[in-house]
């Protein structure tokens, strides 16, 4: 199966695939998508660069993108140090009570936690962006809509197309007159920041508004509640170019790759499509996470109100490290989408693709016959 956007991308397959492992983001651009690594998590450029110089040596040279983070509004700036003293002295006495109610070690001594994530902020997300245009990357995305009109032009000079997620299609609309060149439809079932229409609801409004505004010149990819060949089928039946999929690739076997036995991974194959919340308590927008004892404890009587980005992820940061290092998987972090309760096993990358592609043609050969 191949659309428009193959074409477009050379690609070989209409499967975008965001992650925030390098790992899985070049297995799936060595199975025929497009691999896009997140780059939120990289404070300091130069670990971006590290990892984009790994993609070049291990994609067999299949086309990769990258996908930064820029609110629409300006987030508070400064260094971490700044920002910290942003924080209320009772939203850390709240965060130091729960770890000790769940049982979550402190950080062993000289272990100290490595700082929040700051690539929330538009300085580090255009130096993400500045780090991403010295490597044959074929697209920039941002997750939080439409890049500053700038960043768009910075790419555009580099003969990188640029995708914005949208959770509405008002939103589509301004992505394209901004000059977005794909627009990601991202329905409410989708991990992560999300908005709060569903997938089937969304997507045949995202592509009609973009089609009228700018015909077929750019193509929508479909995103939340994608797991299986069935659900692309779905999505290219209302008019999708392609699907992107985020969730499905955290319990890949690329995914831990250098790292320990994953509690993540094993809280995400024990959970239903019915064991997620959608939170601020992440990053300080909403965002669609496993429901754990630590989401729970964020939801009793007496917790406070999450803080705005990017303060919220600097109150989290040190708590996240200690909650990975406890190895607890009823106690993780972890945003993820209610197609969880299809991440049944660890599998390779290309077995992954290599099934969506064969479900994706035995659905479409069954609707062959129902004309």
């Amino acid at each position: 199966m191949r659309t428009e956007l193959c074409e477009r991308f050379g690609i070989a397959h209409p499967i975008v695939g965001f992650t925030p492992s390098a790992h899985v983001a070049a297995a799936i651009s060595r199975a025929g998508g497009l691999g896009v690594l997140g780059c939120v998590r990289y404070n300091d450029p130069a670990d971006l660069d590290a990892a984009l110089s790994w993609m070049d040596a291990n994609t067999d040279g299949r086309p990769y993108g990258v996908d930064v983070v820029m609110p629409s509004t300006v987030p508070t700036e400064g260094t971490q140090l700044d920002l910290s003293e942003l924080i209320p002295a009772e939203h850390r006495a709240f965060v130091e009570r729960m770890l000790a109610d769940l049982g979550v070690p402190p950080l062993p001594e000289g272990g100290g936690a490595g700082g929040g994530v700051l690539g929330w902020l538009h300085s580090i997300a255009r130096s993400h962006v500045d780090v991403a245009l010295k490597h044959p990357v074929r697209l920039i995305a941002n997750a939080l809509g439409s890049p500053p009109p700038d960043v768009i032009e910075q790419a555009h000079r580099c003969d990188v197309p640029v995708a914005a997620l949208a959770g509405t299609a008002e939103h589509a609309r301004r992505h394209v007159a901004k000059g977005v060149d794909v627009v990601v439809a991202q329905g409410y079932e989708a991990g992560g920041h999300t908005g709060e229409i569903a997938s089937m609801v969304l997507l045949p409004e995202v592509v009609d508004a973009v089609r009228d505004a700018a015909g077929d010149r750019v193509p929508v990819l479909a995103a939340g509640g994608i797991g299986s060949g069935r659900q692309i089928a779905a999505a290219l039946a209302l008019g999708a170019q392609g699907a992107w999929m985020g969730s499905i690739w955290l319990t890949t076997a690329e995914y831990t790759e250098g790292l320990a036995a994953s509690a993540t991974q094993q809280a995400l194959l024990a959970a239903t499509s019915a064991d997620t919340v959608r939170s601020r308590i992440y990053s300080g927008k909403p965002a669609r996470l496993l429901r754990t004892r630590w989401t729970q404890a964020w939801a009793a009587p007496g917790a406070p109100e999450p803080l705005p980005m990017p303060l919220q992820n600097i109150l989290v940061s040190e708590a996240h490290e200690r909650i990975q290092r406890s190895a607890d998987p009823e106690v993780v972090a972890m945003p993820v989408g209610q197609v969880v309760g299809r991440l049944n096993e660890i599998r390779p990358v290309s077995e992954v693709v290599a099934d969506l592609l064969a479900e994706l043609d035995r659905t479409l050969d069954r609707l062959s016959t129902l004309r």
